[in-house]
């Protein structure tokens, strides 16, 4: 190397020598972790820049001798400055001049390179000449010169800085030139400071602004050189790319390269300073802020930069004045070299490139060599044995890779030295391998490769110079080696209990040293590494071969005889290893046999395997036979026998190997099989190695043993090829069937003490099976299906074995082998048995639990199965249908399941989830008909579908007749299921749900299917007809409720895809046919919203439906509500021709009075119809036909086949009613309600018919008939009564009206459970009170009742209250309905008994209507169990209809009853009633249940669309119509209602709820004010306002004022001269909050007695339940007896109670006062 090293390692800075050793910049980190990088950040670019600097400017040629010089003088020159106390550099100059009012004009001084080189004029009269400057660059120089400690931390400053220097760049180009010299003189301090900048952005910027500055100014940059030189010399040592290209291009720009060493000579003094100010006047303080940076971290920094500074300039000055560093040898090494153990990870890199350019320029440094090298390479051994450097891979191979190219660099070198040779082997090369196999982590490192790549260099260099003394004295190192070697291998190895560390460390050693060179190659990643001058390039390497001087046949060849399991014949290893590393494997073997043989010693077994791994030869199991004779082999067949006595592997096979084996029964005895391949490897060819292994399963090989044969087989290509005979073969084919057949039909009892057993054989079945080599079977594919089939057969009687009896049986193994089957058979078409093992565990998964008696993970284990073996079968090329059996097979299958089996919910749910994972997984296929396809075999034909439709129960009719959507004239349906059938459901709704999912499926990956719109309606079908079923079974209701969740709905079906063509179908579909398929049209001409003129285009003509059948007018019916009203007066003007001219053979008839007088009543029904004189017409032809044939009319009579006719008569006269504006005459009233009565005497007459759907319809029709006109009646005023008949109001209430409800009182309660229950219900609400009260009930009266009212009303109160709790909405409804009319009423009876319950009583109290709160106690029981543990303010939701819909309905209905009574009572009453409430608590558990029942925020839903300027309707605004048909509203009934009934507590017992809301918990008492006050305060203060001022109460002396937009009442009160005015101001939260009372205007009336009278108007507006306008009565009412002369309660001071309104009564015997007893009770 001498001479050489910069051509040698490159010339490239800091990166260049290092690697020789192999470290990196980075590999300092061995030593040392690098602390504080980012306060280094800086240093390191300074020092790089300082040390480059150093370099460049001893790199002129004229200054090389000078320099020395140069630096001795300046330091002489500034020694005489600091003795006399002048400033050191010029920067000081500069600050002494200022600072003593210099007068050189224009001076500006350069100070450090820390301190602030701005833009500042720096002695007087710099004014003068900064003005000389252009005003922009005035603004920028300013802008450069910014200074701000704190701001230059921040991002934001520098992006400023950085801008500003781009911003000067661009003047200098565009300026003119003498404007831009202007700068000049200001330029060296900006570019000084700058150019050193911490951020590199701005750095580079102030270059690439130089380099333009120069391109301007040119040669009149040179007064201002000296100024600039040694920070631009800096600048061009950037550590940062791009910033040092900057300032070359810019030193480039100023001076052609002839020029540059003139430049740098010319300011050499000037540089010199710089260099010498940045290296002697540093200070820790000056290099890092003492504000922000510890002490001890500056001190540390500073000598960290100033070592590594002065290692950089050794390099640069070894490289560029190397006789000067030799003639100062004596003071360079010491300093250098003493120093390599620094640590520092910033002063590694420049300390190692310093030693090695010293090594390199100063020759006698390493005398003598031998104790050098010796020390240095054991040096390099310690530090690899450092813990640090064994935890990380990259340093741990950054040592190593050093050591070894250092130890092949000193041999090179040293070559025939024998002292340092034996030394290098014996003393480090050896020693150094015998620490590696200690310990694996050193092994990370790459040794190994490390080693054979060494030993390779070396063995070929001695190939290719034999006659060399080169060659000798290589050679003599190799055996001097190999035999060191054998001693520390053989140590290793000789151990009895040998250490599992060492023994695999040899193991891998001998396995990389048996690796060829070129193998060697192919593992080594592609770094950079010291390449030694005698090699050639990698590129002529890659063609190198090895060629053998001896011989391929010479003795020992055999170690590499199986070329397929090692390596080509091209990759021959070299003689001079060849023959010592074999023997030292025979060694060792025979060694590790003996330990086997003696002391069982499993260590050593493993060694032996990895060896003969590696090394398998007939030599090496030559030596391991021994002496041992062939006693086991002679008992073998022929064949064997003599394969035996030829091939000693084959012998060591038999006697030793198989016992082994049979010895290591479990699954980590992988090695011995590694053994017995070795063994395979020596046999000649496949049929010895086939004869050999049939033999090895016949008797010797155990079940384990054979599965890890297969394993190692499957594991390896090599070994595979060796076996692949045997594998085909008929002997381990037939061997593996029996295996099968014995797994799946073993006894459960066997099973329990022997799993272990069968899962190593049921893993044998599962890898022969599920391994495939180059797209084949492992095995025989005959016997492959042979296997299956035998799964097969066991799994198809699975569902005849209890769950018990699945948990033990053989399903899961089969599972799990199918599974391995079916996942590794890729690019293999599955076999005909493998396809019907699929279709059986499809069947099994798509069967409910109660079928197949499956436990659940078998379930899901069966699902990854058959889920793996549809996939392998969708990615099969081809027509995929017509060649799997499995499609055709299980689309028929689940064809028939739908259609004939028996479903019910679960059976279906799992049916559907398996074909969903099935359609998901055909989607996969790359044939895009496939799921078009297999659908299509699974849907029914026409006549299939008709099948299905019929026998779907027709209960669904009911609601479409009820409502009038259709209309029927003759009986065709059953009206329940049948009782055997509530559980399975119909097969129309499961071939349906089936179909819907599949198509679903397909339309949303857009696959078009064949006739997809046909098939789509049929799927609406079943869809509509569950939606038209009033209160369906439980089955159906979960039916469709698991649609839901599975997201078949009907917007889903109708959504994707073509609308107008699935109307047009339907279309067509329901002119044939009517019932259910209109019904699909308007459902979807609904939900799609599609307009009246594209209906129309699908029907074109209206003519086209005439004449009439059953299909036209029930498409015309489902129309009607879609069509425009033009549309539907045109349809009208095709019926009336045919009702004129009806006869009686056809006014039944669809296409005669039925059919078009029930076209008439659809169109009527829309609100289209607003011609009076038509309906007037209409009505006169009903007339008419009555006068002509009234036996056509059921007046009165037995039912008969005509119901249909006079169901639409009804319906039209109903519709009449409420449509109908125009005046009737009399006769026509007539006609009206002697039609209704009799057809209601004849529903009541055939109560027996209920059961037959059209009796049903009939008497509703006929109960809505009798609502209307009751509506009609009810609704009439005294402007309206003028235009009808005289008599027609009395004839009504006298006559009509009673017979109406005398007809329905006789309904039996058996009709409640019908389709009448709602019409009759609805009559009920319509009763008048009168009526009500003068019915004849049977007395019902219950014993023990405390009770006022009279007997009959009693009793009617006991027959109705029960009622509320009745499992019926419009029950219900209806008896609330009457008994609303009724509690006005009963108040007055205890009323007349309010004497008995005197003011002596300590606290009286009186019962609401006794019936009422015994009905409460019941219903508070009920809600308990429903509302009790919910806490109050979580809003609970009741479903509609539901039982706790009923209860808390009944509940809140008979508040609201209790309510209204109250209402109704007097001001004594009512203190009593709510001092029962008090007492019962009845009132507390209210409120808590409607916090749990009124909404969050009970504003109605469509008031979000209103103007915002309006205020919100709420639940408290609106009042709540509690109507029977309306079900609209249902989900909003119970919190609608809720909200009613707080509304009412708090308007009728403002008291009560005030005095529980003040007892009530913190959180409770928090929801309820904010509650209230945000939502019912204001509308109760509007209320009680306006009531007050449009109250018509007169108080005789008082007057009373309301002011709404204050919320105040005032009262003015007089009597005689004296004058009381207060003014009574309501809370934010009222009623909550108590009302405050102020005063007003008073006169005639003292200070105390003002007092008073406010405090008792105060107490009685707070405790009385009632309005202000009642207080206000009461409190005058005091007043009044204080002037009539009663004297006030001592107590109160009150002449009546606040809370009783008693006088005091109670007078004190001595005293002679009297007290109300309530107060001296409190």
């Amino acid at each position: 190397m001498k001479g050489r090293c910069p051509a040698t390692y490159g010339n490239r800075g800091p990166e260049r020598l290092p690697r020789a050793l192999g470290l990196n910049r980075h590999h300092g980190r061995l030593l040392q972790p690098r602390t504080s990088p980012v306060q280094d950040r800086r240093t390191c670019s300074y020092r790089t820049q300082l040390g480059g600097a150093l370099g460049r400017f001893t790199h002129a040629p004229r200054l090389r001798r000078c320099a020395p010089e140069a630096l001795a003088r300046e330091g002489r020159r500034r020694g005489e400055r600091w003795a006399v106390g002048q400033p050191s550099n010029s920067g000081r100059a500069a600050e002494l001049l200022a600072k003593e009012q210099g007068t050189v004009p224009g001076f500006i001084g350069f100070g450090t390179f820390h301190s602030d080189l701005g833009y500042v004029p720096a002695i007087q009269g710099a004014e003068e000449i900064d003005s000389l400057v252009d005003s922009d660059f005035r603004m920028v120089l300013r802008k450069l010169s910014k200074k701000d400690v704190t701001t230059k931390l921040k991002a934001s400053f520098i992006v400023f800085i950085k801008m500003a220097m781009q911003e000067f760049g661009t003047m200098c180009t565009e300026r003119d030139t003498e404007i831009v010299k202007g700068v000049l003189p200001y330029w060296p301090r900006i570019f000084c400071k700058i150019s050193l900048d911490h951020d590199r952005r701005v750095r580079e910027a102030t270059q690439q602004a130089f380099e333009k500055l120069i391109l301007k100014v040119k040669k009149h940059l040179a007064p201002y050189l000296k100024s600039l030189m040694g920070y631009w010399l800096m600048a061009q040592c950037d550590t940062y790319t791009p910033a040092a290209s900057a300032a070359k291009d810019a030193f480039e720009a100023a001076f052609p390269p002839s020029k540059q060493p003139e430049a740098i000579a010319f300011c050499k003094d000037e540089i010199t300073s710089v260099l010498q100010d940045h290296l002697i006047k540093e200070t820790p303080d000056t290099l890092s802020d003492p504000q922000t940076v510890p002490e001890e971290e500056r001190e540390a920094k500073f000598y960290r930069v100033i070592r590594s500074a002065y290692f950089e300039l050794v390099s640069a000055l070894c490289q560029r004045t190397p006789q000067l560093m030799k003639d100062e040898a004596s003071k360079v090494s010491p300093s250098v070299l003493l120093s390599i153990d620094d640590s520092d990870p910033i002063v590694c890199p420049a300390l190692w490139e310093a030693v090695l350019y010293t090594l390199t320029t100063i020759e006698s440094i390493t005398d003598p060599k031998l104790d050098f090298f010796k020390n240095f390479l054991t040096s390099l051994v310690a530090g690899l044995s450092t813990e640090r450097t064994k935890t990380s891979f990259s340093e741990c191979s950054a040592v190593v890779s050093a050591f070894f190219e250092c130890l092949r660099f000193i041999m090179q070198q040293n070559l025939g030295e024998e002292e340092i040779e034996e030394m290098l082997v014996n003393d480090q090369l050896i020693p150094f391998i015998d620490a590696v196999l200690k310990d694996p982590r050193l092994q990370d490192g790459q040794l190994f490769n490390h080693l054979a790549e060494t030993l390779s260099s070396w063995e070929a260099k001695a190939d290719l110079d034999k006659d060399d003394k080169t060659a000798y004295n290589l050679e003599k190192v190799l055996l001097n080696f190999w035999e060191r070697l054998s001693e520390i291998c053989v140590e290793k190895i000789s151990e009895p209990e040998a250490d599992v560390k060492s023994v695999l460390g040899v193991s891998n050693l001998l396995q990389v040293l048996q690796k060829p060179k070129s193998s060697l190659k192919l593992n080594k990643k592609n770094v950079g590494k010291v390449r030694f001058a005698d090699e050639m390039p990698e590129s002529n390497k890659e063609n190198e071969k090895y060629v053998s001087s001896e011989g391929e046949n010479s003795e020992g060849s055999e170690l590499m005889a199986e070329p397929s399991l090692t390596h080509s014949c091209s990759d021959l290893i070299s003689p001079l290893r060849k023959k010592p590393l074999e023997d030292l494997v025979c060694k060792l073997a025979e060694m590790s046999v003996n330990y086997v043989n003696e002391q069982k010693s499993e260590q050593h077994l493993r060694f032996l395997s990895t060896l003969l791994n590696s090394f398998s030869s007939s030599q090496v199991f030559k030596v391991l036979l021994g002496d041992e004779k062939q006693s086991i082999v002679k008992a073998k067949p022929l064949e064997i026998a003599k394969l035996a006595q030829k091939n000693p592997a084959i012998q060591f096979l038999y006697q030793k190997v198989i016992g082994w084996l049979n010895e290591y029964q479990r699954k980590d005895a992988g090695f011995l099989v590694d053994i017995l391949y070795s063994a395979l490897c020596c046999c000649d060819n496949h049929m010895e190695r086939k004869a050999v292994l049939d033999d090895l399963i016949e008797v010797d090989l155990k079940w384990n043993s054979m599965l890890q044969v297969i394993e190692k087989a499957c594991s390896s290509s090599d070994k595979h090829a060796l076996v692949t005979p045997w594998l085909k073969g008929d002997i381990l084919g037939e061997k593996l069937v029996t295996l099968a057949d014995h797994l799946c039909n073993k006894d459960l009892e066997s099973t329990v003490s022997s799993e272990s057993y069968f899962s190593e054989r049921w893993s044998l079945l599962s890898l022969v099976l599920s391994q495939h080599v180059k797209n084949d079977y492992l095995i025989g594919e005959v016997y492959v299906e042979r296997i299956i089939v035998k799964l097969h057969e066991t799994l198809s009687k699975a569902k005849k074995l209890s769950e018990a009896e699945n948990n033990d049986s053989s399903v899961s193994f089969i599972c799990d082998v199918a599974y391995n089957y079916f996942s590794s058979a890729k690019g293999c078409l599955l076999m005909p048995s493998s396809e019907d093992l699929l279709l059986t565990l499809f069947q099994l998964c798509a069967e409910s639990k109660e079928k197949t008696h499956l436990p659940d993970f078998l379930i899901s284990k069966l699902k990854n199965t058959w889920l793996s073996g549809v996939n392998l079968l969708v990615h099969q090329t081809g027509d995929t249908y017509r060649q799997s059996t499995f499609l055709r097979l299980s689309a028929l299958w689940l064809k028939n399941q739908v259609q004939s089996s028996s479903l019910d919910i679960t059976s279906l749910q799992v049916l559907l989830s398996a074909v969903d994972d099935l359609l998901n997984a055909l989607l996969e296929s790359e044939d895009t008909y496939l799921l078009g396809v297999y659908i299509g075999s699974v849907m029914p034909d026409n006549s299939e579908w008709e099948k299905m439709r019929q026998s779907l129960p027709m209960q669904w009719l009911h609601r479409p007749l009820l409502e009038g959507r259709l209309s029927l004239n003759y009986e065709c349906f059953k009206t329940d299921f049948k009782e055997q059938d509530t559980k399975k459901l119909p097969s129309h709704l499961c071939t349906s749900a089936l179909l819907n999912k599949m198509i679903l499926v397909a339309l949303k990956k857009e696959i078009v299917l064949e006739n997809n719109e046909l098939e789509k309606i049929k799927l609406l079908y079943s869809l509509q007809w569950y939606e038209e079923l009033d209160n369906p079974p439980i089955f159906l209701t979960g039916f469709c409720e698991m649609l839901q969740k599975m997201n078949i709905t009907y917007d889903n079906l109708c959504g994707l895809g073509n609308t107008s063509g699935l109307l047009q179908l339907l279309f067509n579909r329901s002119r044939e046919n009517g019932t259910l398929w209109s019904l699909i049209i308007a459902k979807l001409i609904l939900s799609r919203s599609v307009s009246s003129d594209e209906v129309k285009r699908h029907y074109r003509r209206k003519e086209g439906f005439f004449p009439l059948t059953e299909g036209n007018m029930h498409t015309i019916q489902s129309l009607c509500p879609f069509l425009s009203k033009e549309d539907r007066k045109e349809f009208i003007a095709q019926c009336i021709p045919a009702l004129l001219a009806w006869t009686k053979e056809d006014v039944c008839s669809i296409n005669g009075g039925f059919g078009h007088l029930a076209i008439f009543n659809s169109c009527l029904q829309t609100k289209s119809i607003d011609d009076g004189e038509l309906l007037h017409g209409i009505l006169k032809i009903l007339i008419t036909w009555k006068k002509d044939h009234e036996d056509i009319f059921l007046f009165s009579c037995n039912l008969s086949e005509i119901l249909g006719v006079n169901i639409e008569i009804i319906r039209f006269l109903s519709l009449f009613l409420k449509y109908c504006s125009s005046p009737l005459a009399e006769s026509e009233w007539d006609f009206i309600m002697c039609s209704m009565l009799a057809w209601l005497e004849t529903t009541n007459e055939n109560q027996t018919l209920y059961s037959v759907p059209l009796v049903q319809l009939f008497a509703c029709v006929s109960c809505d008939l009798t609502c209307e006109l009751s509506a009609f009646f009810d609704s009439t005023t005294l402007d309206t009564t003028g235009s009808l008949p005289v008599n027609l109001i009395s004839e009504w209430k006298e006559f009509f009206s009673p017979g109406i409800h005398r007809e329905s009182k006789d309904t039996s309660e058996t009709s409640f459970q019908n389709a009448m229950l709602k019409p009759m219900c609805e009559t009920l609400t319509y009763i008048p009170k009168d009526q009500l009260l003068s019915q004849k009930l049977p007395a019902r009266l219950v014993a023990g009742q405390k009770t006022n009212l009279p007997e009959y009303l009693q009793t009617l109160l006991n027959t109705l209250a029960p009622l509320l709790l009745y499992r019926a909405r419009p029950v219900q409804i209806a008896v609330y309905h009457m008994l609303y009319k009724l509690m006005p009423e009963f108040p007055q009876y205890d009323q007349d008994n309010l004497k008995s319950y005197g003011d002596e009583e300590e606290e009286p109290a009186l019962s609401p209507p006794a019936a009422l709160m015994s009905l409460l106690s019941t219903q508070e029981d009920l809600l308990e169990n429903v509302l009790g543990c919910i806490p109050v303010g979580q809003i609970v939701t009741i479903k509609p209809l539901s039982e706790d819909f009923c209860y808390v309905l009944g509940y809140l209905l008979t508040w609201k009853l209790i309510l209204t009574f109250f209402k109704a009572a007097s001001s004594q009453l009512r203190a009593l009633y709510s001092m029962y409430l008090r007492k019962t608590k009845s009132l507390n558990k209210l409120l808590y249940h409607l916090f749990r029942l009124m909404p969050e925020n009970p504003t109605f839903a469509e008031t979000a669309v209103e103007l915002s300027n309006k205020d919100p309707k709420t639940f408290f605004t609106e009042e709540l119509q509690l109507g029977i048909r309306d079900t609209s509203t249902l989900p909003y009934h119970i919190p609608h209602l809720a909200c009613s009934v707080y509304h009412m507590t708090l308007k009728d017992l403002p008291a009560m709820v005030r005095l529980w809301w003040n007892s009530s918990e913190k959180r409770v008492f928090s929801i309820v004010d904010r509650f209230t006050s945000k939502y019912v305060s204001n509308v109760l203060s509007f209320q009680e306002i306006s009531s007050v001022q449009t109250s018509t109460q007169l108080f005789n002396g008082m007057t009373v004022k309301a002011r709404a937009a204050t919320r105040e009442v005032m009262a003015t009160y007089t009597i005689e001269d004296i004058v009381i005015e207060l003014i009574i101001q309501l809370p934010s939260n009222y009623p909550l909050g108590s009302i405050t009372v102020e005063s007003g205007k008073r006169v005639g009336v003292a200070v105390q007695q003002w007092r008073n009278w406010m405090l008792q108007l105060s107490t009685y507006l707070t405790h009385q339940n009632g309005s202000i306008m009642e207080g206000l009565a009461l409190w005058k009412n005091n007043v009044d007896k204080r002037f009539e002369g009663v004297e006030d309660c001592m107590i109160c001071f009150s002449v009546i109670h606040g809370f009783n309104y008693s006088l005091p009564k109670k007078a004190c015997r001595t005293c002679k006062k009297k007290f109300h007893s309530a107060c001296l009770v409190t």
